[in-house]
């Protein structure tokens, strides 16, 4: 295996990405964050339709490396120039992404996790935000995707007691999508993120960018956006394939066009 922080591996219209620091937990580093977004970039731009977010190793990722903070002078710097723009690369990409977190999704590895669309966790897997404990603040958008997901008394519960959340009550206020036993973690990411790639690819990009609008928007905005993306979405080859193998009867071929 490579000793790249960052691993791409495309197995069909997946991209499999794999944070690649076991021995560090997979903690963040400033370069590790850029070659993240790169690579989910890049991932996208091969012409993936999905993509699968993992760690290798007993975690997902462990947040920042704080070995490679020590004599940082500007925090919030580091923040704009590294951490967001993962999340926001997150946000923006058009295809769908899938989180299978193996382990341990701490600070700004809970953010990247729960950046995903859909997001698996294995039994053993826990979120922590472990920042006022050190005498921090949650970062890397933590506020706004635990805040929009679970509500505010959650949110002020993590943040402010610095406790592990496991996976089951994950799933039970809303952070993720589905927990299975560690065993079948990978198979069952990997098999919804083979699904989401055989989809419609157009109209999942523009479900994730009108969903973001939705949490954040009027309804009188998201109808209108809504109305915009249908539109689009209405004239590419992928629905008038489906609504042909509806009135044929048949199975419908995606393309992803």
């Amino acid at each position: 295996m490579s000793d790249a922080p960052v691993l791409l591996a495309m197995e069909g219209h997946v991209a499999v990405v794999q944070l690649n620091r076991p021995d560090r937990l997979n903690a963040l580093t400033p370069d590790m964050l850029d070659l993240l977004a790169a690579t989910l970039r890049r991932a996208a731009e091969d012409g993936a339709r999905a993509v699968l977010l993992t760690g290798e190793g007993r975690a997902f990722c462990a947040g920042a490396d704080l070995t490679a903070s020590v004599g940082m002078r500007d925090s919030g710097e580091a923040l704009r120039r590294h951490y967001n723009p993962v999340i926001a690369t997150m946000a923006e990409l058009p295809i769908p992404i899938v989180a299978a977190v193996n382990g341990a999704a701490a600070g700004a590895g809970a953010s990247i996790a729960l950046a995903a669309d859909i997001v698996v966790m294995a039994q053993s897997a826990y979120l922590l935000l472990a920042f006022a404990n050190i005498g921090l603040v949650p970062d890397a958008g933590a506020t706004w995707l635990i805040g929009k997901a679970a509500g505010r008394a959650r949110l002020l519960e993590m943040a402010l007691l610095g406790e592990r959340m496991l996976a089951e009550e994950a799933l039970a206020n809303g952070l993720v999508t589905r927990v299975v036993e560690d065993g079948g973690l990978m198979q069952v990411s990997h098999g919804l993120a083979a699904k989401l790639a055989g989809m419609p690819t157009v109209a999942l990009g523009l479900i994730r960018k009108q969903v973001s609008v939705a949490l954040s928007g009027t309804l009188a905005e998201t109808m209108e956006i809504e109305a915009d993306h249908q539109s689009i979405a209405a004239r590419t080859d992928d629905c008038r394939e489906a609504i042909a193998a509806f009135l044929e009867k048949r199975e419908a071929h995606f393309t992803g066009h």
